[in-house]
């Protein structure tokens, strides 16, 4: 028996001898293939660390964390901005932990040259991107490379100067309907409103009607598409805020994600039907052999018309699940972003009555002995002094303040500067509107002089000068003081000569270049007929509240943007 055992052992052995000495093999050939990696990008982001040099580096929170978690999406944060673009002037290296870094841009100088480049060479980041991608799919804002290329030259169409004309009036309309119910809501005691609210359901209603030919009756009524579409950027939002949540396996098992899905497959059902409704009307016009002959003779009305009547250079269109992107794209960009425009130009133009009285002159003059209040698309030109104020709320307040690119090769920047391939690029078009070497008189300095409390008085703060010039007089005060500062809000900056000997790239609310916003034109018409017919109508005075901006996919403010209205009466000829 015991000889058996002996020659049993004898044979098992060896063999599990060998067996555990080829899974060592395995387990050292493993982590020397993981150490030589590691080993890899240690090299590779020592090497981008030594290059990036050449570029300012802010405090750090430490070797670990770099910059995380110190820029935040806050009044702070933006803040911050300011104090940066004051120190760095142009631009400055940013890390975000040990293997992320990102250089941040806002001098028009710098991020010229980017906004600039081919975009042969020119990607969106993942980073910042990639959360939008499920809902967004492969459309104009997300893609990169000739897939881009050939989307933007068949969407150019959809913008061009012919088909906004017929926009215009929709723009009329959709105000029309939410001055209406202002007026109801005043007429009832609500004469306070959240401009943020109240417009985005506006421009929700016009970007329907030109995308889609949708009557959404949206302003009046609850959707379950536009509840899909709010509840979609708010998620967003969360999900760039929590670091867990970027795990794309975290996140599709989490609440927030599977509420994500629901959303998306809402708005995907959406659109597709009415594209696919569409197509199928198209097909019964006419026959698909003659569609590419007749599409210029055909009278288009809408996003969805110009893009199934599209063809490229070889005759091919975009098919339905390429038009379905490009129509939620359109839906994502089109209503947030003038929104906030519209938003903030309301609040600049209430916090100065004297711009709000000058541009309401013009808009009278302009519409001095017509039958009806519609601006049309020609008035849109003669509005010199409205638009100047436009323009000038976009710069202290972009809807958008910043836009991330990466590069295929090394880009190089004033000073000799070389970004290398593969940085994220962060340029702050907040940072660069508000860079005191390009835009004199950022802000205006305040003095609250504490005084006394006296018999019967309410409260010993009182405003005792607004002082433009600070350190000159500073001296001069012996009570004492809180100092205050604001943005100044100059819309003769935008005046022609002003603007003479100014960088082309100093002012770009649309992002520049082959990448900038393809819908720059629609929004800047929305933005001119809203405003117009705004102060034609109302006069507006802000809530004596604090306004905190709020930047998240796009700027807002927390807790609302609220304004008071008062109905005027139209002017008699």
């Amino acid at each position: 028996m015991g000889y058996k055992l002996e020659g049993l052992l004898s044979h098992v052995l060896p063999s599990s001898i060998a067996s555990w000495g080829v899974l060592q093999l395995c387990v050292l050939a493993v982590l020397l293939v993981l150490l030589l990696r590691v080993g890899r990008l240690l090299l590779k982001y020592s090497s981008n660390i030594r290059r990036l040099r050449c570029f300012a580096q802010p405090p750090k929170r430490n070797w670990l964390l770099g910059h995380l978690g110190i820029m935040r999406n806050t009044e702070e944060g933006l803040q911050s901005v300011d104090e940066l673009v004051k120190t760095y002037k142009h631009s400055c290296a940013w890390f975000l932990g040990p293997f992320y870094t990102l250089i941040r841009l806002f001098h028009p100088d710098y991020i010229k040259p980017l906004l600039l480049a081919s975009a042969s060479v020119t990607y969106k980041d993942e980073l910042f991107y990639g959360f939008l991608r499920p809902w967004l799919g492969q459309g104009l804002l997300l893609s990169n490379g000739e897939h881009w290329s050939r989307h933007r030259r068949l969407l150019t169409p959809a913008f061009h100067f012919d088909i906004l004309k017929n926009y215009v009036t929709i723009f009329n309309k959709s105000t029309d309907i939410m001055h209406e119910k202002w007026c109801r809501l005043v007429e009832e005691g609500q004469n306070c409103l959240d401009m943020f609210e109240q417009i985005s359901l506006m421009t929700l209603h016009s970007l329907l009607k030109c995308t889609f030919s949708y009557d959404s009756n949206c302003q009046e009524h609850p959707s379950e598409y536009i509840a899909a579409i709010y509840e979609l950027s708010t998620l967003v939002v969360q999900r760039e805020h929590r670091m867990l949540y970027h795990w794309d396996w975290l996140y599709w098992r989490t609440d927030e994600g599977r509420r994500f899905r629901r959303a998306c497959a809402m708005v995907h059902r959406f659109t597709a039907n009415i594209v696919q409704k569409r197509r199928a009307a198209l097909n019964q016009q006419q026959e698909p052999e003659q569609q590419s002959r007749s599409s210029k003779a055909k009278k288009v009305t809408d996003f969805i018309d110009v893009l199934l009547l599209s063809r490229d250079e070889d005759g091919n269109g975009l098919t339905d699940e390429e038009i379905k992107a490009e129509a939620d794209t359109f839906m994502f960009e089109g209503h947030d972003t003038t929104a906030s425009g519209i938003s903030w130009i309301l609040y600049n133009l209430a916090l100065h009555p004297d711009h709000q009285d000058r541009c309401r002159a013009e808009v009278d003059a302009l519409l001095q002995g017509r039958d009806s209040e519609e601006i049309e698309w020609n008035d849109l030109s003669n509005l010199p002094y409205t638009t100047m104020c436009i323009k000038e709320s976009l710069r202290l307040h972009p809807p958008v303040t910043a836009v991330t690119r990466r590069f295929a090769q090394d880009m190089t920047v004033p000073g000799g500067r070389v970004i290398p391939q593969g940085n994220i690029c962060l340029v702050s078009i907040y940072g660069t509107h508000h860079n005191p070497d390009i835009w004199p008189n950022p802000e205006v300095c305040a003095v609250f002089v504490m005084l006394p409390v006296e018999s019967g008085r309410t409260s010993s703060l009182q405003l005792s000068a607004l002082i433009w010039s600070l350190w000159k007089l500073e001296s001069q005060l012996t009570a004492p003081c809180l100092y205050l500062s604001a943005k100044v809000y100059d819309p003769m900056r935008f005046d022609p000569e002003n603007s003479k000997g100014r960088s082309s790239h100093a002012f770009v609310p649309f992002s520049a270049g082959p990448r900038n916003c393809i819908g720059q034109n629609f929004a800047m018409a929305e933005m001119k007929v809203v405003v117009a017919l705004t102060l034609l109508r109302f006069r507006v005075t802000p809530r004596d509240s604090e306004v905190r901006r709020l930047p998240e996919l796009i700027l807002r403010a927390e807790r609302g943007l609220w304004l008071r209205l008062e109905p005027r009466i139209p002017p008699k000829d």
